[in-house]
C-alpha cells in the first residue's frame, strides 16, 4: 500500500543516524507495505505497535514512506525486524531467505456485509483481489472490460498485479495490452480505487481487505465502485502475513509472536483487532502461499508480458 510521505522522516533518520544498528537491536522498528487496512487506518499499526511495545517490553514505532524494495532491503540487512508486507514479496523473500513468517491475521468480515462480496469465514487465512469499476459503470464482467483502460497499483502486488495478471492469462492473452486500451500505474490500492471512483480509469483490481476497511469507515471513492468479479473466488489467495527479519534477534521474534497469538484474549488487544476487522493473529504455514507461487509461475510459464511503462 502506499504510505503516508508525512512518516518518510523516519526512513531518513535510519540511515543517517549512526546508531541505527544499535537501536534496531533493542527496539522495534516495524514497517507497512501491504495491509489489513488502508492509509487512512495507519492509526491502528501505530496503536499496534505500542501495544507489542508494552507486551514484549521493547520500543516500537511504525516506520512507513517505503516502497516493497526499500521495505525488504532493510528487513533483509535487519535495520527493521518486523513487517506486514504482501503476500508476493514474502514468496521472493522465503526464496532468498530474507525474513520469515511470524503470524497470519484472520478477518472477521462476514458474507452479507457488502452485497456484492464474499465474506471470509470459510476462508480464514486467505482474501481476494476484487475488480473495480465505478459504481453508475455499465461494465459488469472481465469480457466488458476489454477496450478500456486499467490501473494496477505496482508489480510487486499480489491481489492488484499478480491476481489479475493471471486472470489474464487464464483468458489466454500474452499482455495487459492485449486486452486494455490503457495501462496507469497507480502506486497504491488507495489511488487504484480513487482514480476508478472518479473516472479516471475504468477499472481496477485491488486488495479486498482494503477495500473492505474503507468501506466500512465509509470512504467516499471506495462506496462510489462497485466489484464486478472477485479474483480468487471460492478459495482466496494467501493473505497478508506478518514477518520477522531473519537477523533480528530470537527473543524478539519469539515475544512478538507470542504477544500477537494472544491479542484476541487481551481487552486492549481485542480493541485494536476490531478497529481493523480482524478476529485474530494464527501460526502461519508457508503452504499458505503456494497460490500465490502457482499465478506467477502460470503467468510465467504462458510467456505473459509484463508491463513495462
Amino acid at each position: 500500500m502506499k504510505l503516508m510521505l508525512k512518516h518518510l522522516a523516519v526512513f531518513v533518520a535510519l540511515l543517517s543516524s549512526a546508531a541505527a544498528s544499535c537501536a534496531a537491536e533493542q527496539g522495534i522498528k516495524m514497517v507497512v507495505t501491504a495491509a489489513f487496512v488502508s492509509d487512512k487506518g495507519l492509526p491502528i499499526y501505530e496503536d499496534l505497535a505500542k501495544y507489542l511495545g508494552k507486551k514484549t517490553g521493547r520500543d516500537a514505532k511504525v516506520v512507513s514512506g517505503l516502497s516493497y524494495d526499500e521495505s525488504d532491503k532493510l528487513l533483509n540487512q535487519g535495520i527493521i525486524q518486523l513487517g506486514f508486507v504482501c503476500g508476493l514479496p514474502y514468496t521472493h523473500a522465503k526464496q532468498a531467505g530474507t525474513y520469515r513468517l511470524l503470524a497470519i491475521p484472520v478477518m472477521a468480515m462476514k458474507k452479507g456485509t457488502f452485497p456484492d462480496v464474499p465474506g471470509y469465514e470459510n476462508i480464514p487465512h486467505k482474501y481476494f483481489s476484487y475488480t473495480i469499476v465505478r459504481k453508475d459503470s455499465p461494465l459488469k464482467s472481465w469480457q466488458d472490460l476489454r477496450g478500456h483502460s486499467y490501473a494496477y497499483n505496482e508489480q510487486n502486488s499480489n491481489s492488484g498485479y499478480n491476481m489479475p495478471r493471471y486472470k489474464l492469462v487464464q483468458l489466454g492473452v500474452k499482455s495487459w495490452q492485449d486486452w486494455f486500451s490503457k495501462i496507469s500505474v497507480s502506486g497504491s490500492h488507495e489511488e487504484s480505487i480513487r482514480l476508478v471512483a472518479s473516472g479516471a480509469v475504468d477499472a481496477s483490481s485491488v486488495d479486498s481487505l482494503v477495500l473492505d476497511y474503507d468501506r466500512s469507515i465509509k470512504n467516499p471513492d471506495a462506496l462510489n465502485v462497485k466489484v464486478i468479479e472477485v479474483l480468487g473466488y471460492p478459495k482466496g489467495a494467501g493473505i497478508v502475513p506478518v514477518v520477522i527479519s531473519n537477523k533480528a534477534d530470537p527473543k524478539m521474534a519469539h515475544d512478538i509472536q507470542a504477544a500477537l497469538l494472544n491479542m484476541h484474549h487481551d481487552p486492549e488487544g481485542r480493541r485494536i483487532l476490531q478497529k481493523a476487522l480482524i478476529l485474530r493473529f494464527d501460526l502461519p504455514d508457508d503452504k499458505n502461499y503456494d497460490d500465490i507461487r502457482m499465478m506467477e509461475q502460470a503467468a510465467k510459464k504462458s510467456g505473459f508480458i509484463d508491463y513495462v511503462q
